[in-house]
């Protein structure tokens, strides 16, 4: 068994051990160890589930697969769940080695159908996460076997996200693999499929290869077998030159943001910050990238760094040996720093900012150090700044978070609401400065769930927004949209249709400002097209990007050089752009402990809570999908809410609509949105809006409600439109998704040049 010389990764690895039966810690289906060509049977007996005396080879992969392929047509972030840490091939829990083989090999298959006469190359990353390494070896020796060119860093060795992203576009690669579950938890992982753009697959590209597993699989009963092919270790077509060569695309990723936010107008105000900024580095990934980044930017002394080592267990950040119901259990709250949750005792807290320590690891840092706070696979960011105890009422006051670290201390949390407003308002007045503001329309993309009030202050500076799912792929569906018609029609003006039913005029050769989402995910556009090498042409990345935000940021606090807090900064912004959606709030409604060790436990807890957070999405969206075809009136929707919710006023609601993944509340004061998580037993509850503790009073109340149907609900909706009510969503869902879609094939160049 693992030995860890922390306690309570220690405590982890012995209740996985102890809960996985010995037939699981037996196996040894791919073994890694073999360095040449090797062959694994996928047997029939494979697919059944597992019973000592009748079925002793069964793995089950037929209930796993029934999970994949559901999760695959909602998933906003690659097909994510826990994994048995100590035996990845243990198939009982979401990823495991067998998963990712048959996914990979069923991409692959895919990839060879369509372009099976051109020299294929994709590219394969991964951050820090127990077993990435060996899924790494897995998709790289699976694609090899079937001529697939992977290429990986040299050793193998992490890198971000955003990396692989940038790289899949700017090589122009048939796209990528990465091996992330973001700022999940410690014992999740998934795969982000990366597709020839760079960004995340969108649910058809995905059922492509979900649909080639059930072909594989009724192979497999047909014949008795499947023979699942690996290359060498060494083959040939898993490359580790060109990344070597390219130093990993830090010359061309520092280019490409030297054309963009790492201006020298930027540089140089970081360059005379007075002190430094801290970069705590959760997870450790993003040091070996960032880095050298900011090391060819000439900026490395100005940051002092927090985390550097890669851990998979995350520092034990987010790691408690409680439940939020005071059970003796592990717990893990992720490594979101801006998660707030609740003690036994009521009391509200931030689980993951506790357990960075910062009493003592920013102990000696002068009052108004900013942290910048990354997560594992580096692309999201959360804004922390230390301030002063005098200055919590004025925090109150406003709405700006804060945890209290000694007797003469606090850390000023921002939401990515509250930082990436501050971010954009800087970016824009840059671009104002440089006089390039004028030169283009301006628009931005964003997430519904995200604030109301960068709505307010787009309108407010003339720029138009494209509301979207939660998701960034859908943030770069919109973006590829917008690059068909600069092609197709560049003299034209722009016109976007947004997931809340609105046509949006983008104007004529239009600039993404900012794209982005509440959870902490950001990107700038860049003035000039983004060029591959082989001439495709961007408005701007399609991966979120710690390192853009991280380089906008810090120019910021040096622009503010001591002369005023994020704080203060943030509240003048608000005064100034008349916002009046101040407040934001998040509830997440966890149904379950993810961390359980015993997977049947797993299964059956998560299995009750997907039921509860169905049912509470269901109540709200089959309202939302009755107004849309006319079988209820926006005064129906008021009378159901107010007979079940009779604490709460929806009198000024003025509009309930489906936005792709969840339902809208419009309310002439704020909006909430109710939205079921596409990867767990969860429900989020988003809320922006005026007034503080009603916007939190209204997020809780609905997000936490059972969905329990009432006899109002029930007279409006018939339990036929009901049970329906899912897949019309998707259909709209899908509508949104296609229409105007940039279809443009992929067409697979000429590599030469980067290979020689």
């Amino acid at each position: 068994m693992n030995v860890a010389s922390c306690p309570l990764e220690n405590e982890l690895f012995k209740n996985v051990y102890s809960k996985t039966p010995d037939y699981i810690r037996e196996l040894n289906l791919i073994d890694f160890n073999e360095k040449g060509e090797f062959t694994f049977l996928l047997k029939k007996e494979h697919l059944e589930a597992y019973d000592e005396e009748k079925n002793p080879h069964g793995l089950g992969l037929k209930e796993w697969f029934a999970n994949y392929a559901k999760e695959a047509k909602v998933s906003t972030a690659g097909i994510r769940g826990p994994q048995n840490i100590l035996f990845p091939q243990d198939t009982r829990f979401p990823i495991n080695l067998v998963g990712i083989v048959l996914a990979t090999l069923a991409k692959a298959l895919v990839a060879n159908e369509k372009y099976g006469d051109k020299k294929i190359v994709k590219i394969a990353g991964r951050e820090v996460r127990y077993n990435s390494a060996m899924y790494l070896e897995a998709i790289a020796r699976i694609q090899a076997a079937n001529n697939i060119i992977t290429l990986l860093p040299e050793g193998k060795k992490s890198i971000p996200i955003w990396l692989a992203s940038f790289l899949a576009f700017k090589l122009d690669l048939l796209g990528g693999e990465y091996i992330t579950s973001s700022h999940g938890i410690s014992v999740k992982n998934a795969t982000k499929d990366l597709n020839s753009q760079g960004s995340q697959y969108l649910p058809e590209e995905s059922l492509e290869f979900v649909n080639k597993i059930q072909e594989i699989f009724d192979k497999t009963e047909e014949v008795g077998y499947y023979a699942i092919n690996f290359a060498a270790a060494h083959d040939d077509n898993i490359d580790q030159n060109v990344m070597k060569k390219l130093n990993d695309g830090i010359d061309l990723y520092v280019e490409y943001l030297k054309s963009g936010v790492a201006k020298d107008s930027n540089l140089d105000l970081i360059k005379n910050l007075k002190g430094k900024l801290v970069i705590d580095n959760v997870g450790g990934s993003a040091y070996r990238t960032l880095s050298r980044v900011l090391e060819k930017l000439g900026l490395s002394e100005k940051f002092d760094w927090l985390n550097i080592e890669e851990d998979p267990f995350f520092h034990s950040i987010g790691k408690y040996n409680k439940t939020p119901k005071g059970e003796n259990a592990f717990y893990d709250y992720s490594v979101d720093a801006t998660v707030i949750a609740t003690k036994p005792d009521g009391k509200k807290f931030f689980p993951v900012i506790d357990t960075l320590d910062y009493e003592n690891n920013i102990r000696n840092y002068p009052m108004g150090t900013v942290v910048l706070i990354t997560d594992p696979d580096h692309d999201r960011l959360t804004i922390v700044q230390k301030d002063r105890v005098k200055n919590i009422e004025f925090f109150e006051k406003h709405g700006i978070d804060y945890v209290q670290v000694d007797p003469r201390t606090v850390i000023s949390i921002f939401t990515a609401n509250q930082s990436f407003l501050m971010l954009m308002d800087f970016w824009a007045k840059q671009l104002k400065a440089q006089k390039l503001w004028d030169k283009h329309p301006r628009f931005m993309i964003k997430t519904t769930a995200s604030a109301k009030s960068w709505d307010e202050w787009a309108e407010n500076n003339g720029v138009k927004v494209v509301n979207v799912p939660v998701g960034f792929k859908e943030i770069a569906n919109i973006m590829k949209k917008v690059e068909l018609k600069l092609k197709t029609a560049p003299k034209k003006e722009v016109i976007i249709d947004d997931v809340l039913g609105n046509s949006i005029n983008l104007g004529v050769n239009p600039r993404v400002l900012f794209g982005g989402e509440e959870s902490g995910g950001m990107i700038m556009g860049t003035e000039d097209l983004i060029k591959s090498m082989h001439g495709r042409e961007a408005i701007a990345m399609r991966e979120k990007s710690a390192t853009e935000a991280i380089i906008v940021a810090a120019a910021l606090v040096a622009e503010l050089n001591g002369k005023k807090t994020l704080a203060e900064h943030f509240v003048k912004l608000l005064e100034e752009n008349n916002i009046v959606a101040k407040y934001d709030t998040r509830v997440d409604i966890a149904y379950y402990n993810e961390s359980e060790p015993d997977i049947e436990k797993l299964k059956a807890d998560k299995l009750l809570g997907e039921d509860k957070r169905t049912k509470n999405d269901l109540f709200y969206l089959s309202m939302a999908i009755a107004v849309k075809k006319g079988i209820m009136t926006l005064e129906d929707v008021k009378e159901v809410l107010a007979d079940t919710f009779k604490e709460l006023d929806f009198s000024n609601l003025t509009a309930i609509k489906f936005v792709g993944d969840g339902t809208y509340l419009d309310f002439t004061d704020k909006y909430i949105e109710i939205r079921p998580s596409g990867t767990d037993a969860k429900t989020k509850a988003y809320g922006g809006g005026s007034d503080r503790e009603n916007i939190e009073t209204f997020a809780g109340v609905l997000g936490y409600y059972s969905g329990e149907r009432t006899e109002l609900h029930q007279k409006f909706i018939s339990d036929e439109f009901y049970a329906n009510a899912k897949d019309t969503a998707m259909e709209y869902y899908l509508d949104f998704v296609n229409k105007d879609a940039n279809n443009e094939a992929f067409e697979v160049p000429d590599y030469t040049e980067l290979f020689n």
